[in-house]
């Protein structure tokens, strides 16, 4: 077994067939190539909507982002070693597009360095990963299970309903036909349910249910052509494919994209951010994200990590101090606020990516993009079909729910669904996340034995 150090990257001697550089251990294949490109686009159904919007909204600069995100991928690719998403922080994004009058580039900048200064201090401190060790299981299940069930939710809102990302609306409902009607969404669910099944790649253990108990030759040919089967479907990269023609359906549904792409990407510059930009970004927008990012960007993401990679686990300092120092780097220069996520880490693990080989193939995808079609990318992005994005969303959402399902006994189930029920209707993880813990304490404080405190 490896042994994961401080930083994230095991230290642990290797084989001789796997020594080597770090990076390139990092980037060793576990998976069929295929699999680690189709698993590479898991967390799109996240990461567009949301970057559309800001571009939309706010003005983003959608060719700065793309770069910076890129290179962002590439590092986290190559440090990690584990498929560790690069998304947008959410709560930032909600507040610059939702309330009124909406934030600036520059507040919302401010906003990301504030929060990112605050992981910075609580990773190299220590703190993060003092926080990480002693939050029970059951909380962190529970913001994992509200966080999961959120974005499933708005998944299928985006399946089932005309959005308009540049008011934050959902419109009328989806028509059937058409090249983003409902029975297009559908069909993408069905071909990955069928290329993927529940997940599970191995196709080894996704036959399991098949016992030869008898020895009979009969029973050990079903269960090998049941093996091979699923073995080539788990080879196709289905969400890649589901992706790729999205792409197309962009410029069959509006040709006239050809003719507005512009090759080259945008001049960099150095954000201004002014006295009243801080205190507008900081109170509005990053008091509200640093809870979710602590919470979910950190603590969850590593205990995802530890559950799909038992040999791989990421501390909590490092993984903390990654989003601080990827923010400190891109927000001067007006790239979009970013952090991890445990939804983009399941989404990415659940279509069949292993190492950090595949968030490499998306950084080297984005930055072709940023490079060559620069900001003109977006008419591209307004067009593709949102009842794709929907599908790749509800997948990742149901994976990320479904690390929950490991609370063994009544009590943690209890506080679990408490704290995701709270985190959901109150629309905050931070108040799901303090209802958990009083709710833990209370329970085990009804079981302790205070006998030995009388006496």
């Amino acid at each position: 077994m490896e042994d994961p150090s401080s930083n994230g990257i095991s230290t642990a001697p290797l084989l001789p067939q796997h020594r080597g550089p770090w990076w390139r251990r990092n980037l060793r294949l576990r998976n069929p190539l295929s699999s680690e490109m189709s698993g590479a686009v898991g967390d799109l159904g996240t990461y567009i909507p949301i970057v559309l919007t800001l571009t939309l909204v706010s003005h983003l600069d959608l060719s700065t982002t793309l770069i910076f995100t890129a290179l962002y991928n590439i590092a986290t690719g190559l440090l990690f070693g584990v498929p560790m998403p690069v998304q947008p922080m959410k709560s930032i994004a909600a507040v610059a597009v939702s309330e009124s009058p909406h934030l600036s580039v520059s507040q919302i900048a401010a906003a990301g360095l504030s929060t990112a200064a605050v992981l910075l201090v609580l990773g190299a401190t220590g703190l993060m990963s003092f926080f990480y060790r002693y939050i029970p299981q059951p909380v962190v299940r529970g913001v994992q299970l509200s966080q999961g069930l959120s974005f499933a939710f708005s998944a299928i809102k985006y399946i089932r309903y005309e959005q308009d990302f540049a008011a934050s609306k959902s419109g009328s409902p989806r028509s059937w036909l058409g090249l983003d009607g409902l029975i297009l969404a559908l069909a993408s669910i069905l071909f990955l349910l069928l290329s993927t099944g529940a997940g599970d790649t191995d196709s080894s253990s996704s036959s399991s249910s098949i016992e030869d108990t008898d020895g009979s030759l009969e029973l050990s040919q079903s269960k090998h052509r049941i093996k091979q089967r699923l073995r080539i479907l788990s080879s196709i990269p289905s969400a890649l494919l589901v992706f790729l023609f999205g792409l197309v359906i962009c410029f069959v549904r509006d040709p006239s994209i050809f003719k507005d792409i512009r090759f080259g990407p945008s001049k960099l510059h150095v954000l201004k951010i002014t006295w009243d930009d801080w205190k507008t970004g900081f109170f509005r927008a990053a008091v509200p994200q640093i809870p979710l990012s602590v919470l979910n960007s950190v603590i969850a993401v590593c205990k995802l990590s530890g559950d799909l990679f038992p040999d791989r686990e990421l501390s909590a300092t490092s993984v903390s101090v990654s989003v601080g120092l990827m923010n400190f780097v891109g927000c001067w220069f007006g790239a979009m606020p970013v952090c991890h996520g445990a939804g983009g880490l399941a989404g990415q693990y659940r279509f069949g990516a292993r190492t950090g080989l595949s968030v490499v193939f998306l950084g080297l995808g984005k930055l072709f993009l940023g490079l060559v079609f620069g900001n003109s990318f977006v008419r591209v992005l307004s067009q593709f079909p949102i009842g794709i994005l929907g599908v790749l969303l509800l997948f990742a959402g149901v994976e990320l729910a479904m690390a929950s399902r490991d609370m063994n006994s009544k009590e943690e189930s209890f506080v679990m669904l408490v704290c995701a029920a709270v985190s959901l209707t109150g629309s905050s993880a931070a108040l799901g996340f303090g209802c958990g813990i009083l709710l833990f304490l209370l329970v085990k404080l009804r079981s302790m034995d205070c006998s030995s405190g009388l006496n």
